[in-house]
């Protein structure tokens, strides 16, 4: 079978559309079927186990990423963001890296799923300090390797483990998680300034304060929508996909200009004050207190800036106690359900692709930034990569595990083993800008 009837990738974008207010709509066309999509975009090869077939997942994600660029396209016909592969997007990170499937471990290696007394959890150590937190967590000693950290699981709760680690900070999350019937908010409007944007040029400033993979996506899709984009670091702890040397970063930042403020520095703190104030669209991806820690907070910058959008993406949003969990792409895609889906089609804990929670936020974070600046702009957009994930759970309309297994299994017979590719990345053809290339440009223009 080579062609559906379904239309997800259109079905999903129209939905996304109105529920951000757009008049613009995508045209129903033939799609391809989603489980050669899901094949030939390289997420099929990196879910499962190592030395197993790789593992179709029933909820249509690749024509999802599909779905949204075309709707971006909409929102900006004959933009170079229309020339894009939605569903390969969702690889490119693992293209880069040379990743692989492994099961319960996730491809990027940082995340794994582990069992508790009572339960499964994604644990995700990305971080050095997340390993200096485990005796803390665990109340144990000190604690070097994953042997330790699950033999330290199997005594203790899926309660306790979740309440102490978010207490601390680690990214956790319960496999067993399944979407509410309730309709899901995958966008939550948080603030509304009290007026809309100014007469400006059509191409918006993005300024991008977030790192890694969904928010350098967003505004790396705005830059090929026509954007000039700006991405802000700081010098003590630059994006961390600089020094991977792998192609992913300068694939997601090349063309972006590059400013690097000391934030210790009150003088530089005020420079991206004035940054925010100037610009049209801000990206942001982190808990809301990193910022409010430097004396920027998002909703005094909306009233200094009232036609401004400002896109806040993080592991469970803005709202407390919530807004001080952290989670990153491989846990954050467990916390909104797709490991369960997975083991209702398996019974048995794996991953689901890589990271894909970063990918897909990314790509509906541009989609509501683009639709709220074409808007008039005004105000404060929260997306958090597990809503993300359980939206597209939600919207796949598998009611039970009965109904994802018959789906998996249905869509297996539609793929042969030459459909199922690798995952590739879009060719470098150049590269991103030094860290602070453009600090003394950008902040000569401010004064003026």
């Amino acid at each position: 079978m080579a062609r559906t009837e379904l239309r997800h990738a259109t079905g999903y974008a129209n939905r996304l559309l109105l529920d951000l207010g757009a008049t613009q709509s995508v045209s129903a066309h033939a799609e391809e079927h989603p489980a050669l999509r899901w094949a030939q975009c390289g997420a099929m090869s990196l879910t499962g186990y190592p030395d197993e077939a790789p593992q179709m997942c029933p909820i249509p994600l690749a024509c999802y990423a599909d779905g949204i660029v075309a709707a971006l396209g909409a929102l900006r016909p004959g933009s170079r963001v229309s020339e894009l592969d939605g569903a390969q997007l969702l690889g490119e990170r693992a293209a880069c890296a040379n990743l692989r499937r492994a099961g319960d471990v996730a491809a990027g290696g940082s995340c794994r799923l582990l069992r508790v007394a009572d339960d499964w959890i994604a644990l995700n150590l990305a971080r050095g300090s997340d390993w200096e937190l485990l005796p803390a967590w665990l109340e144990a000693g000190p604690i070097g390797d994953w042997t330790g950290v699950a033999a330290a699981l199997v005594k203790r709760t899926l309660g306790e483990c979740l309440a102490r680690a978010r207490e601390l900070g680690l990214p956790v999350a319960p496999l067993g998680h399944r979407p509410s019937n309730s309709p899901i908010a995958w966008c939550r409007q948080s603030a509304r300034g009290d007026g809309v944007r100014s007469a400006r040029a059509a191409e918006p400033l993005v300024i991008d304060l977030s790192s890694l993979w969904a928010g350098p996506l967003c505004a790396h899709l705005m830059q090929l929508m026509g954007a000039r984009v700006i991405k802000v670091e700081s010098c003590q702890r630059p994006d961390g996909l600089r020094q991977t040397g792998d192609g992913f970063y300068d694939l997601l930042n090349a063309g972006k200009a590059s400013v690097a403020l000391d934030f210790n520095q009150a003088a530089e703190r005020s420079h991206l004050r004035s940054l925010l104030r100037h610009a049209d669209i801000v990206i942001e991806a982190s808990r809301p207190r990193a910022l409010r820690q430097l004396g920027i907070v998002a909703e005094q910058i909306l009233r200094e800036n009232p036609g401004l959008t400002w896109i806040s993406i993080s592991g469970y949003g803005r709202l407390e106690p919530a807004a001080n969990w952290v989670a990153f792409g491989d846990d954050g895609a467990v916390a909104g359900g797709l490991s369960q889906v997975l083991w209702d089609c398996t019974g048995r804990p794996m991953f689901c692709a890589d990271a894909i929670a970063d990918p897909l936020t990314g790509l509906h974070a541009a989609l509501a930034a683009w639709t709220a600046f074409a808007q008039g702009g005004g105000r404060i957009l929260s997306l958090a990569l597990c809503d993300v994930v359980a939206h597209c759970v939600q919207f796949a309309g598998l009611g039970d595990a009965a109904a994802a297994q018959a789906r998996a299994r249905s869509w297996q017979r539609c793929v042969s083993a030459n459909d199922i590719a690798p995952p590739h990345a879009r060719a470098r053809n150049r590269s991103a800008s030094a860290l602070g290339a453009d600090t003394p440009e950008i902040l000569a223009g401010l004064a003026h």
